[in-house]
């Protein structure tokens, strides 16, 4: 009985280390076909508690020549579901953004957190860069075939629309795994999983 109880503990407490590990997506960025940067994101989980951590950056180029940068870092909490803060600092060209937002009470908040499936539900979220809480319609638009790290996957495509805003993510069984954005210009951005 006693080794039985060994087991069970030694088995609960390597599921919650597991589970404490932190989740990383990490995206190469395309503007059309040619690449210009990375964005990561880090989860934290702890309890019913989570921290993301996500750091972009970009240059595009022209005739090698850079015409365009942009950087960006942000920290959210959330607890219970719903956004508590948000902290983002973002270079967007030479201008500079910064944002330290705290949920007020009551209501549960969320950003454009496009790993979390329950955004979907959403009809507001609050833009990291801004500060600004957005109106959002949200489209299923059925599955599709798309690679994922060299692989062929099933996944299933939404559409976030926002003003001036359009945003489709695809998600492989819950998990987020790809997204793609309509640029100045009707130029195309994508986020391919590293």
């Amino acid at each position: 009985m006693t080794r039985t109880l060994l087991i069970v503990a030694a088995w609960l407490l390597a599921a919650t280390a597991a589970s404490a590990q932190p989740r990383d997506w990490h995206f190469r960025v395309l503007l059309d076909d040619a690449e210009i940067g990375r964005h990561r994101f880090t989860l934290r989980e702890n309890g019913a508690g989570r921290e993301l951590r996500s750091e972009a950056r970009f240059t595009v180029t022209f005739l090698a020549i850079p015409v365009y940068r942009y950087e960006h870092q942000a920290t959210e909490t959330w607890s219970d579901g719903c956004l508590r803060a948000l902290d983002s600092r973002t270079d967007d060209d030479g201008e500079r953004l910064a944002v330290n937002w705290r949920a007020p009470e009551g209501g549960c908040h969320m950003s454009f957190a496009y790993w979390n499936p329950q955004i979907l539900k959403a009809d507001r979220l609050l833009n990291a860069q801004t500060g600004e809480m957005q109106p959002v319609q949200v489209q299923a638009l059925g599955e599709e075939s798309i690679e994922v790290r060299g692989t062929r996957v099933r996944a299933q495509r939404y559409r976030l629309s926002a003003p001036r805003l359009q945003i489709d993510i695809w998600h492989d069984d819950g998990h987020w795994v790809a997204l793609e954005s309509l640029a100045k210009g009707g130029r195309r951005l994508r986020y391919e999983l590293l």
